[in-house]
């Protein structure tokens, strides 16, 4: 590619200039990594988008940053980032294909005319996470509506469930989902109805458990001593 074809980084978008700094982490290594560290990199390679209003060339805007990986309309959101952890992060495989569209470079896809099949089990599982309320809820930025209800239908709990099964139900979410990741990482998969299941779709899921096990740890935590005791 010749110099006058390569595009301007400057004119990008906010979100697209974090996705290459995020790019440029995880080329040094970085896998995951931080929101401290993305909001450093990020300011770096660009600060006069994130520098703090005054002091641009001295200290970052990290609101602005968190608020584009973390906000409603942000990088985890779109599935351009998945959340692995407590504020850490990695691209997924859309993320990548976005700064591939952006600096004109040939799209990261799945070999050419292949679909992974799922199992009808898989496909049962999926299909139930995604007519969820719980994910219905989180697609309409309506988060703070969560109830205790929700997440029990999202993970297939009852109330009548011992302690020792609770734990093993939340542990097989865990499990299938970890399964799927690695299966759709190089190739997608269309389920009965048309609909095509990526890994980024399947680590939105990921995040929606995880963060609905952190919310929930207390009622969790009381429906398991309540069911144990005689």
């Amino acid at each position: 590619m010749s110099a006058s074809t390569k595009p301007n980084v400057d004119d990008f978008t906010v979100p697209e200039k974090i996705l290459l700094a995020a790019e440029n982490l995880e080329k040094q290594g970085h896998s995951p990594f931080t929101a401290e560290a993305l909001i450093v990199a990020s300011w770096q390679k660009f600060p006069a988008t994130f520098g703090l209003k005054g002091f641009a060339e001295r200290y970052p805007d990290s609101n602005k940053i968190l608020s584009s990986i973390m906000g409603e309309k942000g990088l985890a959101r779109r599935g351009w980032l998945v959340k692995m952890g407590q504020k850490l992060y990695a691209m997924t495989r859309e993320g990548r294909n976005v700064v591939r569209r952006v600096m004109m470079e040939e799209e990261e896809a799945a070999p050419a005319g292949t679909m992974h099949r799922l199992s009808r089990d898989h496909e049962r599982f999926l299909k139930v996470l995604f007519d969820s309320s719980a994910v219905q809820k989180f697609e309409d930025n309506r988060k703070a509506d969560l109830s205790f209800a929700d997440a029990c239908r999202f993970w297939g709990v009852t109330e009548n469930m011992k302690g020792e099964q609770l734990d093993e139900t939340l542990e097989q979410v865990e499990q299938t989902l970890a399964e799927l990741d690695r299966m759709l990482a190089d190739s997608d998969s269309e389920m009965p109805g048309g609909r095509v299941v990526q890994a980024g779709d399947i680590r939105v899921l990921t995040n929606i458990h995880r963060y609905m096990e952190d919310r929930f740890e207390r009622h969790l935590n009381l429906l398991k001593s309540r069911t144990t005791k005689r």
